[in-house]
C-alpha cells in the first residue's frame, strides 16, 4: 500500500513562521489514499438512501377514499356539504391493507385529502373535515391514524396522499394557504408516524373551484408556489425515509395511468422533463436520480368507488406487474373502498388472485440450483469479493462485477437436468448508479447450441429490476415455457463495469 504524507493546515502555517530547524521537528501525518476493497466507482447520479428504500418497496396499494366516494365525483368542486361524507359503516383501513398484503404488496398509500379539500382526519387547518361529517361513523373517522396503526401491525410500509390543490379553501392561491394550511396539513400527517415511506402530491394544481365562495379560477406555478424546499426539509426532519412524490421532486410520474413503463427505462432524469412524453423512459444522461412510479387502477371505472364498477382480472393485473415492477418502475395499484369504507369482495378476490399468480410464477428460482459461470470476475478486495455466487446469495448488498473498463460480459447458468423456464429476472446494484445499456438472453436445450429469446423485447436497461418473459409477450407471458439446460445472459454495453446483484430464472 502506497503512503504519502501531508502537512496539516496549522503545520504549514508554522513552517512559514518558524525557523527551518524548528519546523523540521514537526510530526508529519501519514495518510492513505487507497481502495482496499477494490469497489467500483459510482456512476452518477445515484439514489439517496431514502430513494433506494422506496424503490425496494416495489409494489404497493393506492386507496382513493373520501368525499368523492359519496358524491360519485372524481374531482369535487370544494363546495360539497360536509354532511355528504357519511359512511354506512365504520371505515376499515386494516381490511384494505390485509388485501394489499395478500396481493403481494409491501405497503399502501391512503388518500386523506383530495382536490375538494375535505380532510379525513380532525385537522386544525380547516373545518372541512371529518369532525363535521353527516353521521357518527364519519365523525369518529381518523383515516391517517387507523391506516398507520394497521400498517405497522401488519408489517407493511405506509404513506399518505395530500392534495396540494384545495378547491375548498378561501386562501388557495395566496401565501397564507401554503403557510397556514398546506404545510401545516403535511406536518400534521407526518405526526402519524415517523416511518412513512412516501408522501404523494398530485400534479393537478389550480383551476376553477369553490374557493370559500369565490367561485373563480385560480392558477399557480406549482414549481414555486408550494415552497417545496421547506416542505422537504420539514418532513424529512420528522420522517427521514419519506420520499416526496410528484410536486416534492424525489420520484417521478411514469407518464400514464395505464400500468406500464417503457421497456427502456432510466431512473436518471431532469427536473424539467415532460412526463406525458418522457416519464415512461427517463433519460440516460439525466442529472437527477428521479425514479419512476406507475399509478394504475385495478377497477374499470374511476379512482374513487362508483356503483357498478368491476375489478380487472388477476391476469391483467399480473401483466401490469410485469410491465412496471419488471421494467424498473414501482407500481402503485388503486383499489377504491366503497361507501361502507371497505374493499368490495370482487376486488379483494381479484387482488388475492394476482398475489397467487406472483407467488406461483415468480417464486421457484432455478438460478439457486444452477452452476453459474461468468466471463470475468472483478479482482477481490480486502473485505469484499465480486464473484458470480453473489448473484444468487439472497443478499441485496453483494453483487458480481467486472474489472474497470470491461463493459461486455456473459453470465451463464447451467443445470444437469432440464428445466421449464419462462422468465429471467435481473437486478443491478443501483446504489452505485444505473449502468446496463444493452443485453440479450439465450437458452440451450443440449448445452451446445444457443437460441436467442425475447427477440421482440427491448433488452436495453435493467435498473433496479427487470423481468423478461422469454416468449416476449407480457399479455400471455406464462405459456408453455422452454425446456432448457442452460440460460446465457450477455451484457453487450454498459456505462461502466456492470454490477449485477441478482439473477433469477423462473
Amino acid at each position: 500500500m502506497k503512503k504519502f504524507y501531508k502537512i496539516t493546515g496549522c503545520a504549514l502555517l508554522l513552517s512559514v513562521l518558524m525557523p527551518f530547524n524548528a519546523s523540521a521537528q514537526l510530526e508529519l501525518k501519514p495518510e492513505s489514499l487507497s481502495n482496499p476493497d477494490n469497489e467500483p466507482i459510482e456512476v452518477h447520479p445515484v439514489p439517496h438512501p431514502r430513494q433506494l428504500k422506496w424503490q425496494e418497496t416495489e409494489f404497493y396499494a393506492f386507496f382513493h377514499y373520501g368525499m368523492n366516494t359519496y358524491t360519485g365525483l372524481e374531482w369535487g368542486n370544494g363546495d360539497e356539504d360536509r354532511s355528504r361524507f357519511a359512511p354506512t359503516a365504520a371505515p376499515n383501513p386494516r381490511q384494505w391493507l390485509e388485501t394489499a398484503k395478500a396481493a403481494g404488496m409491501k405497503g399502501g398509500i391512503a388518500v386523506v385529502k383530495h382536490h375538494d379539500g375535505f380532510c379525513l382526519w380532525p385537522t386544525e387547518t380547516t373545518d372541512h373535515n371529518v369532525t363535521n361529517s353527516g353521521n357518527e361513523y364519519g365523525r369518529n373517522t381518523n383515516i391517517p391514524k387507523d391506516f398507520a396503526d394497521a400498517a405497522r401491525d401488519l408489517g407493511l410500509k405506509y404513506g399518505f396522499y395530500i392534495s396540494p390543490w384545495d378547491r375548498n379553501s378561501v386562501h388557495y392561491g395566496t401565501d397564507k394557504y401554503v403557510k397556514d394550511v398546506f404545510l401545516r396539513q403535511c406536518a400534521e400527517i407526518a405526526q402519524y408516524g415517523t416511518d412513512q415511506f412516501e408522501m404523494w402530491f398530485d400534479g393537478a394544481n389550480g383551476g376553477n373551484g369553490y374557493y370559500g365562495g369565490r367561485n373563480t379560477t385560480v392558477n399557480v406555478d406549482r414549481a414555486t408556489y408550494y415552497d417545496v424546499p421547506n416542505l422537504r426539509d420539514s418532513i424529512h426532519k420528522v420522517c427521514p425515509d419519506c420520499v416526496m412524490w410528484g410536486v416534492g421532486g424525489e420520484a417521478r410520474w411514469i407518464g400514464n395511468e395505464a400500468g406500464w413503463a417503457g421497456q427502456t427505462n432510466w431512473s436518471p432524469e431532469n427536473r424539467d422533463y415532460a412526463p406525458e412524453g418522457n416519464g415512461m423512459y427517463g433519460s440516460e444522461n439525466g442529472w437527477f436520480w428521479l425514479p419512476g412510479e406507475s399509478d394504475a387502477k385495478a377497477t374499470n371505472m374511476g379512482w374513487f368507488y362508483h356503483d357498478g364498477e368491476s375489478p380487472l382480472t388477476s391476469e391483467r393485473l399480473f401483466q401490469m406487474y410485469l410491465e412496471t415492477v419488471g421494467r424498473n418502475s414501482t407500481l402503485i395499484l388503486n383499489i377504491p373502498p366503497n361507501k361502507a369504507g371497505i374493499l368490495p369482495e370482487k376486488s379483494v378476490n381479484s387482488l388475492v388472485g394476482m398475489g397467487n399468480l406472483i407467488k406461483a410464477r415468480l417464486t421457484d428460482d432455478f438460478a439457486k440450483s444452477a452452476k453459474i459461470t461468468v466471463s470475468q470476475e472483478r479482482t477481490s478486495g480486502a473485505n469484499r469479493n465480486y464473484t458470480a455466487a453473489n448473484m444468487t446469495d439472497g443478499n441485496k448488498d453483494t453483487y458480481w462485477a467486472t474489472n474497470d473498463g470491461v463493459t461486455e460480459a456473459t453470465i451463464t447458468l447451467m443445470w444437469d437436468d432440464v428445466k421449464t423456464v419462462r422468465y429471467v429476472e435481473l437486478m443491478e446494484y443501483i446504489a452505485k448508479g444505473q449502468r446496463v445499456k444493452k443485453f440479450q438472453i439465450e437458452t440451450t436445450q443440449d448445452g451446445e447450441s444457443w437460441t436467442r429469446r425475447a427477440t421482440n423485447v427491448e433488452t436495453t436497461t435493467v435498473g433496479y429490476k427487470r423481468i423478461i418473459p422469454l416468449n416476449g409477450n407480457t399479455a400471455n407471458s406464462y405459456g408453455n415455457g422452454y425446456n432448457v439446460k442452460g440460460v446465457r445472459i450477455t451484457i453487450q454495453d454498459s456505462k461502466a463495469c456492470p454490477l449485477i446483484s441478482r439473477v433469477s430464472v423462473y
